[in-house]
């Protein structure tokens, strides 16, 4: 029989958002991990910068383990930054350095999640004081699930630049069909969209 490991489920999923995030950006220009494609701006590269800031704020902060140490936080993690601003990278921030910092956060993530029981309760200093204590379990559900959205928003962005789809390298999860049959698909579903829109 095999025994139930909650903490190690939820991991594997969270590890398995990041690494589909991460891998959107690979083989497109800087140009193109920084295009705004839809009308509130969302791009590949703040979309990693937005989940690296989440990660370190709710496995770091929320449990006094802060990233952040003697090194003062980048900008956009203040308290004063303009709004939005975790969700776009600025010309001086390369992908290494927001990719990088996402894999440390990771790290530091995954050092909280190991050293901590999924009933430990922390205290997330953002939110109203009356839900301001939470556990582990409770946050590793959100980050869970604020990545998959995320990962889901990079995937139609991905998929806007230059039409790769798919949640992992290798793994498309996508039913057979050339360029043509896709075409026709999509053309099909246009015609009844018009036709049920009267």
């Amino acid at each position: 029989m095999i025994e139930p490991n909650p903490k190690a489920d939820l991991l594997r999923y969270l590890q398995e958002a990041r690494d589909a995030l991460v891998w959107k950006l690979d083989g497109l220009s800087e140009y193109d991990i920084r295009r705004p494609l839809t009308p509130s701006g969302t791009n590949l590269l703040g979309l990693v910068k937005h989940v690296a800031g989440v990660e370190l704020g709710y496995f770091g902060d929320t449990f006094g383990r802060p990233f952040f140490g003697e090194e003062p936080p980048s900008w956009w993690y203040t308290e004063d930054a303009e709004p939005n601003s975790d969700m776009w990278a600025a010309a001086g921030e390369s992908r290494e350095d927001i990719v990088g910092l996402y894999r440390q956060a990771w790290e530091h993530s995954d050092s909280t999640i190991a050293e901590l029981t999924l009933d430990a309760v922390g205290r997330v200093p953002w939110w109203p004081e009356e839900r301001e204590e939470v556990t582990l379990h409770h946050l590793l559900v959100r980050v869970i699930s604020d990545t998959q959205r995320h990962a889901g928003h990079a995937d139609i962005v991905r998929e806007l630049i230059d039409g790769s789809v798919g949640s992992l390298q290798g793994r498309d999860s996508m039913p057979p069909g050339d360029q043509v049959w896709w075409e026709d698909y999509r053309s099909r579903l246009e015609r009844v969209a018009r036709e049920a829109g009267g």
